[in-house]
């Protein structure tokens, strides 16, 4: 029990000196972006209501500065997707995918919307995927759609 409050004593105080220190601290240049990014998974209606909608879809990792949006251009007419929606994520350099969800507030009840997704890095640069042309119907005023499960 001693030997043990003993290393964590030690633990304590070294990890203490280091995160004291920003000297110590090193920031990642950007990660090399990938030369091609494909849509894995999606885009797919995550959770839906009357009045805003949750669009998911995965990527292989697209690399680049970890700082990324999530975007989604949407309009009541799949000719004419002028909305835009997007999310600040931050990239995982330890996973080959990654998930974007978006948040898309101000929709009417009972309307169908379409919509395409893709995603950039913070310095605005398009990450060069982009989905076809999918589509929703909000429900009706106080309901709502749960289309895929909720992670855990």
């Amino acid at each position: 029990m001693i030997r043990l409050l003993a290393k964590l004593a030690v633990a304590t105080v070294v990890g203490s000196v280091l995160f004291s220190r920003p000297s110590l601290c090193q920031i990642l240049p950007p990660q090399d972006r990938a030369e091609r990014v494909a849509i894995i998974k999606g885009p797919e209606l995550e959770f839906a209501r009357d009045d805003l909608a949750i669009i998911r879809w995965t990527t292989t990792n697209p690399g680049g500065d970890d700082d990324h949006f999530a975007v989604i251009q949407y309009g009541t007419n799949p000719r004419d997707l002028s909305q835009t929606a997007k999310s600040h994520i931050r990239l995982n350099r330890g996973h080959s995918e990654t998930l974007f969800r978006v948040r898309v507030d101000g929709l009417t009840p009972q309307t169908t919307y379409y919509f395409t997704v893709n995603s950039m890095g913070a310095d605005g640069e398009n990450d060069g995927v982009q989905s076809p042309v999918h589509h929703f119907t909000t429900p009706a005023r106080g309901e709502q759609i749960v289309a895929y499960p909720q992670p855990n």
